[in-house]
């Protein structure tokens, strides 16, 4: 009967172990063949839509981002509240941009909702062009509300003087992929914008895959300025990681009257 029982007991430890080590497997499948897109050749903007069918959106979407910024409707837009406060930086480059991932307690009021600063990162050149000009490079400042809306502040970028805000950024790149790196620093988000506060707005996705819609998607008007060096500093790490502009379609954009 113990030499039953012990038998038992091996047998269910063998079937454990079988089931974890299919487990494991099944896990390293599902990442090896994870879809991998990028900026250039199959792995393109234009592939992204038939790589899976959580990216569908990529080249089925109506609403898609970002678009060329041209023929805007004046309105009287309501100005956007900004609360940023200092977050130690934590910067992570993921293999497609370099984003800073921002401490809690950070948000915008825009329209009379909520929406608290998650991250911000970089595209360069720009991924929205205004009137058919584009732009070194582009910051996105992700925000999500209570129900899980996004809103995205772009702010553009030209070639001008250096930006004193951005050194301590620019000093904690991290250059290769999947590298992180969180440093005894702070920033404050309030200090990478204009002072010009004018924006355009319409409803668009997210410029990565899976490229879903429904963004609330919030362009300042003016750019900042950083150097040249700036500029080139982070192309060297990321080089171009922009999504073309994507058709209009019927949607309304609006400037600031």
């Amino acid at each position: 009967m113990n030499a039953m029982r012990q038998g038992k007991r091996i047998l269910a430890s063998a079937a454990v172990a079988f089931g974890l080590s299919f487990a494991a497997f099944g896990v390293q499948a599902a990442e090896k063949h994870a879809p991998h897109w990028g900026y250039e050749g199959e792995h393109g903007p234009e592939h992204w839509g038939h790589m899976s069918g959580d990216f569908k959106a990529c080249s089925e979407g109506k609403t898609q981002s970002p678009i060329d910024l041209a023929n805007a409707t004046p309105a009287e837009l309501s100005d956007i509240k900004f609360n940023y406060k200092a977050s130690r930086l934590n910067t992570v480059n993921n293999g497609h941009t370099v984003q800073v991932n921002y401490e809690e307690g950070s948000s915008i009021v825009v329209d009379g909702s909520e929406y608290n600063l998650v991250q911000f990162h970089f595209h360069t050149p720009s991924e929205h062009t205004v009137d058919g000009k584009s732009f070194g490079n582009e910051m996105h400042l992700v925000h999500k509300n209570a129900l899980g809306q996004l809103a995205v502040v772009g702010v553009l970028v030209e070639t001008g003087k250096e930006h004193g805000a951005y050194k301590a950024i620019w000093s904690n790149l991290p250059a290769k992929a999947n590298e992180k790196k969180s440093v005894d620093v702070s920033i404050n988000a309030a200090d990478l914008l204009p002072k010009e506060k004018g924006y355009f707005t319409y409803s668009g996705s997210l410029t990565t895959p899976p490229c879903s819609e429904s963004v609330k998607w919030i362009v300042l008007n003016a750019p900042i300025q950083m150097s040249e060096k700036q500029i080139a500093d982070i192309q060297k790490i990321m080089h171009k990681n922009n999504r073309p502009v994507q058709p209009k379609n019927a949607r309304t954009l609006k400037v600031d009257d």
